[in-house]
């Protein structure tokens, strides 16, 4: 995988500088989302991968991608086909994220909960997470029972486990040694 994403990287870094540069970011993420996504497709996929020539490889992806992909999309397509990369295209698609993500300063965290979280304790935690990270925060939150109470809250790298469940455990790692 680490092999997929080094090849990703340059074509994701060029399509966001493009994306910035025409003030177009929004329109080429939808762009590389919908030929991500049919790349995911079992046929294209093999096709791609077969003996077919570049140009109809490309030409399949763009009729396929029909008005989803205006003239810079098509000549990344071509391109992609002429060196064939088209199986990385979803690498594409997650780094292009990645990029627009720093360049907005925006962050996703994950909150698990043992409960459902009202709207209130959502926007508070929000508050408080940007300040933390400085960045703006989108929330993700899922409920996990298990948990017993508490949150765990991932942002990237970082984890804050603040959940009952992982006291318990860290209490009993302690009485048994």
């Amino acid at each position: 995988m680490s092999e997929l994403t080094t090849v990703a990287r340059p074509y994701a870094k060029a399509a966001f500088d493009f994306a910035i540069e025409h003030n177009a970011i929004t329109q080429w993420q939808d762009m590389l989302s919908f030929a991500a996504e049919v790349s995911k497709n079992e046929t294209i996929r093999k096709l791609s991968t077969g003996s077919m020539a570049a140009d109809k490889i490309a030409e399949l992806y763009i009729n396929v991608c029909g008005d989803s992909l205006d003239e810079h999309g098509q000549n990344l397509i071509k391109i992609l086909a002429e060196n064939k990369r088209l199986t990385v295209l979803a690498d594409i698609s997650a780094m292009f994220n990645l990029y627009k993500a720093e360049h907005e300063k925006e962050v996703e965290v994950s909150i698990t909960s043992a409960s459902e979280l009202s709207e209130a304790q959502q926007s508070g935690l929000s508050t408080a997470l940007e300040k933390r990270l400085a960045r703006k925060v989108k929330l993700i939150c899922n409920v996990d029972p298990a948990l017993v109470a508490g949150l765990v809250i991932k942002a990237g790298d970082t984890v804050i486990d603040g959940s009952v469940k992982s006291k318990l455990n860290r209490l009993a790692d302690a009485l048994q040694a």
